[in-house]
């Protein structure tokens, strides 16, 4: 199984990005996939996570409104539209696959994880 992340870059605050995750090796529809971020100097926080069926969760009070996730069957891909950046949404972004179709913003309940990319706000 593999996970692969991308679409981080530098950008000016209320600029946008559009994270990607391609999946391989697995049955993408029976997956719920999650994105997480880190910080410097901080622990994994779990961002957002969409089920197979294609309903979201947001675990970020500050997110909602900003960011959307979105998934594609087809092309075994999940989409994090990020929007209005602020330089505290700095973070390497990750996203991560749970094979009983849960979302949770728990590190644990994930079975594979990618390898990150990052985004940088500038100040």
């Amino acid at each position: 199984v593999q996970l692969q992340a991308s679409g981080g870059g530098l950008v000016q605050p209320g600029g946008s990005l559009r994270l990607s995750c391609a999946a391989s090796g697995l049955t993408f529809d029976d997956y719920a996939i999650g994105w997480f971020r880190q910080a410097p100097g901080k622990e994994r926080e779990g961002v957002t996570c969409i089920h197979s069926s294609g309903g979201e969760r947001y675990y970020v009070d500050s997110l909602k409104g900003r960011f959307t996730m979105s998934r594609d069957n087809g092309k075994n891909t999940v989409y994090l539209q990020m929007n209005s950046l602020k330089p505290e949404d700095t973070a390497v972004y990750y996203c991560a696959a749970n094979s009983g179709d849960v979302c949770s913003r728990v590190v644990g309940v994930y079975d594979y994880w990618g390898r990150g990319t990052l985004v940088t706000v500038l100040q």
